[in-house]
């Protein structure tokens, strides 16, 4: 179970499933408060007592803790087996640390955020902070306001927070949005008199709002405030803001966003038709929308975290109207392709499977048939990396219907159905290889873009699972090709991480080669990594950088890194035993082996089973050895991982033959 904790506003955690947990007294809440602020980072017994009573420390301080601690395990770790270690809120020398995943703690969070606002474009750079700022619930840590340990870092996530509200105001205004921009700086400059950009920002919003006067204005009152509060004069910004404005200097006019062009006045005028011709609460508007999310599901980033989000809202709002028929639409009209096998939001997905259910059950009898197909497919999609026993069933129903009806956009949408469906064992390459040239095939005489791009990306993958990468590549290409014809950002993610699995598993490309290109794979991936964040796939992002680098080291036979304390995220079981091991902690690595789940049926199945059997012949675990060679062996032709177009550990053969070996020493084969 993964948690959340809050401390942007009073202290706070949810679980997984976004509940709050209930987290005791004051004291405990205030352990927990404290390990947040150390950010990982070991806290002595003794210090931890010396901030929770400064005044005098009881006698029994010490063990007051522990029981504040192991109140707090019992919460956050319920399923703990008793005296299993605590992989959490751990025990390490003379104290404890919250071992958090970084994005665990909102805090944290915006801190990243902002961070990567600075890089964006102004339009990515005001969603990321609008979003951002509305994590916070009220003053950070507030209660522990008054409480020493606290107040500097409440003063630095203030002070990051005011920051923020202004460079959100800079970004409205690099958009030309400048009278939002004035709205939301007059209540922020009156809450805060003393920040010479805020006013600065105010006045140029006022300006470009046609307000010249009250932008002169604003920038007196800045000067008498200043002086009067803080003794101090306005800075050179302000003095020049003013001396422009009143010359009317030519950089004060917006930007270089040019007034809207004519694809732009096409939408503004074709959005207000609309608005003005169909009625408010008309069912047309969800199937609009829905067509319209699919569009934006496409462009990535924020784009595709709010598509994700408004498809449920727009599927509860057609079945609050008790239309199955319109449900079955709403749902089925949302059929953007899909190539990873984890789901972004896995509860989201599962309220999209259980509303199709629904629709499907309320359908008369009789007819809907593409609608049918449509519902079986996404209960397909959306069921994809669970075990789910529906989501192959559904899949086969969704194609057989498609194939009848004889609809190419239909059977486009069930064979990426069928795709997601095709991991039920190892070595299913070639499987995938023909569903994606199908794809290809169907989509470029029919015009599916997105489905012929979902094409080259499955074959792309397929054929570097193969070790085909003259074949690989040619896909990729294309995939980029069509990508920048269209528009189609996310592509480019998973390009530049195939661009790395192919330099880690076999050198440069050839032109790069020819250029004398040397650059680490390590360098490629954190680079491809880099790429990911802010795409709107958390799905794919958690832990696959340390995976990757895992995968690499294991390949050429190295130990993973003895000190590797990175975000394993969804992987961390079948690393724990290898970098155990990396630590000479053989017995503890041996447990968590045994602790080791399979690994989910999806596209990093061989590489994950590799890394398992690796760590079974170190630690001599026939049983898991045995096993791990029965699930590897319909594979053997194939490069573990590469299936995910992302990394590889290497030739499933070589996992083999380690484990046949290994398995013979210890007397007999399984």
């Amino acid at each position: 179970m993964r948690f959340l904790f809050g401390v942007l506003g009073p202290v706070a955690a949810w679980d997984g499933a976004g509940d709050a947990i209930a987290l005791k007294g004051p004291r405990h809440r205030a352990v927990l408060a404290r390990l947040i602020v150390a950010r990982r980072r070991v806290v002595p017994v003794r210090r931890l007592a010396e901030d929770l009573w400064p005044e005098e420390p009881p006698a029994d301080a010490v063990g007051a803790i522990r029981t504040f601690v192991a109140a707090l395990r019992r919460t956050l770790e319920p399923e703990r087996p008793p005296r299993a270690p605590a992989r959490l809120l751990v025990t390490e020398g003379p104290g404890y640390a919250l071992r958090a995943d970084p994005g665990a703690v909102d805090a944290w969070s915006f801190e990243r955020a902002v961070t990567a606002a600075a890089a964006l474009p102004p339009e990515d750079a005001f969603a990321r902070l609008d979003e951002a700022l509305e994590w916070w619930r009220g003053p950070a840590y507030a209660e522990f306001a008054d409480e020493p340990w606290a107040r500097a870092e409440r003063s630095r996530l203030a002070e990051l927070r005011l920051h923020a509200v202004e460079r959100r105001a800079e970004a409205r205004l690099a958009l030309g949005l400048a009278a939002e921009a004035a709205a939301d700086l007059d209540s922020h400059v009156a809450e805060h008199p003393w920040r010479e950009d805020a006013w600065r920002l105010l006045a140029l919003a006022l300006y470009r709002s046609g307000r010249q006067g009250d932008a002169l204005a604003v920038l007196r009152r800045a000067r008498t405030l200043l002086a009067e509060q803080l003794g101090v004069d306005p800075g050179p910004r302000l003095r020049g803001l003013e001396a422009d404005i009143l010359g009317h200097a030519a950089h004060l006019a917006p930007g270089p966003s040019p007034g809207p062009g004519a694809a732009d006045r096409v939408w503004a005028r074709t959005a207000a038709a609309y608005d003005r011709t169909v009625p408010s609460g008309a069912r047309a508007r969800l199937e609009s929308t829905v067509g319209l999310l699919r569009s934006l599901a496409v462009t990535g980033g924020s784009g595709l975290q709010t598509a994700r989000h408004h498809r449920v809202a727009a599927v509860a709002a057609a079945e609050e109207l008790g239309d199955a028929e319109l449900t079955a639409r709403v749902i089925g009209a949302y059929d953007v392709p899909a190539i990873w096998t984890r789901l972004d939001d896995p509860e989201q997905a599962a309220r999209v499977v259980a509303a199709a259910e629904r629709a499907l059950s309320a359908l008369p009898p009789g007819g809907h048939d593409a609608a049918r197909a449509r519902l079986l497919a996404t209960i397909a999609l959306e069921s994809r990396g669970t075990r789910a026993a529906r989501g192959p069933q559904a899949a086969r129903q969704a194609e057989e219907i498609a194939r009848r009806l004889d609809d190419p956009a239909l059977l486009a949408f069930a064979l990426n159905a069928t795709f997601m469906q095709t991991f039920h064992r190892a070595g299913l390459a070639p499987r995938r290889d023909a569903i994606g040239a199908e794809l290809i095939a169907l989509s470029a005489r029919h015009g599916l873009t997105t489905f012929e791009v979902l094409g080259h990306l499955i074959r792309l993958q397929a054929r570097a699972a193969l070790a085909d990468f003259t074949g690989a590549d040619r896909h990729a290409s294309a995939a980029d090709r069509l990508a920048e014809r269209h528009e189609l950002p996310l592509v480019g993610v998973f390009t530049q991480w195939y661009a790395a699995l192919r330099l880690a598993a076999t050198g440069p490309a050839a032109e790069q080669a020819e250029q004398g290109e040397r650059r680490p794979p390590e360098a490629a991936y954190r680079d491809a990594a880099a790429r990911l964040d802010g795409a709107g796939m958390p799905g794919l992002e958690r832990g696959l950088l340390p995976l990757a680098l895992l995968c690499l080291r294991a390949r050429h036979g190295l130990p993973a890194q003895a000190d590797e304390q990175g975000d394993w995220g969804p992987y961390e079981p079948w690393a724990r035993p290898l970098v155990l091991l990396a630590q000479n902690r053989r017995d503890e690595a041996a447990a968590a082996l045994r602790d080791t789940p399979d690994p989910p049926r999806d596209l990093l199945f061989e590489a994950l089973w590799c890394l398992t059997a690796r760590a079974a012949v170190a630690v001599g675990d026939r049983e898991t050895m045995e096993r791990a060679h029965r699930e590897l062996a319909p594979a053997a032709a194939e490069l573990a991982g590469a299936g995910s177009g992302l990394l590889t550990v290497g030739p499933v053969s070589t996992y083999l033959a380690e484990l046949t070996t290994a398995l013979r020493t210890t007397g007999r084969r399984g």
